[in-house]
């Protein structure tokens, strides 16, 4: 199959797909739906991202042959949690900062994209700009209180700076969701310390065990 008829069938097949419904799709056999992605991939046209326990996802289109980044890609490069997204958020032009990743995360109200964030606490480099923005969306506590938690799974985290701590200190209100009506049976302290709901137990991050302290 030429480059030309590649990027019609790119077109054609744009958007999201499982190896199965791929091979469902164009009525042929696994063996040559892997080519096919193989092949499309080489030229650019389709992303990966993985599901729920670690099933392959593959966006495929023609807009994926530009550099931009997704924030879910930017989490998957470090996270052991492969996330899937229906309609990735892309940005062009300029790298994503891991700040802002973590708030992108956050903000999804997700028990998985809260799982995979704990990862992100390893590449924070600039606190006074992750308070900035962490400030305007009001997540600030829940931000120091994922982590404490990342501290107990992640060998030689760097330290919180202590003026973050205590701005943070200073926001305390009522209870704050990082997903709606969850909470956690193993994380208490920590809730009640920053009056945030964890929504996470030891056994939701065993895809961490191999980092506990």
């Amino acid at each position: 199959m030429k480059r030309t008829k590649y990027v019609k069938l790119a077109e054609k097949l744009e958007g999201r797909w499982t190896l199965d419904s791929l091979a469902y799709e164009l009525d042929i056999d696994r063996k040559k739906a892997i080519y096919i992605i193989h092949r499309l991939r080489k030229l650019g046209y389709v992303k990966t991202y993985y599901g729920r326990n670690n099933m392959r996802v593959y966006y495929i289109g023609i807009k994926y042959q530009s550099n931009g980044e997704s924030y879910t890609e930017k989490i998957n490069s470090i996270s052991p949690i492969k996330l899937a997204e229906w309609e990735p958020y892309y940005v062009y032009g300029k790298e994503i900062r891991y700040e802002d990743a973590l708030i992108y995360a956050l903000k999804k109200r997700d028990v998985r994209y809260t799982i995979a964030s704990i990862s992100l606490f390893r590449q924070i480099g600039d606190w006074s700009y992750l308070y900035k923005i962490a400030k305007k969306e009001d997540l600030v506590r829940e931000i120091v209180a994922l982590y404490e938690v990342a501290r107990m799974f992640l060998k030689k985290l760097k330290k919180i700076p202590k003026r973050f701590y205590n701005l943070a200190r200073k926001n305390i209100g009522s209870y704050h969701y990082i997903v709606d009506k969850s909470s956690s049976d193993n994380f208490n302290e920590i809730e009640k310390r920053w009056k945030v709901y964890i929504p996470l137990n030891i056994s939701d991050l065993r895809e961490y065990r191999g980092e506990f302290t």
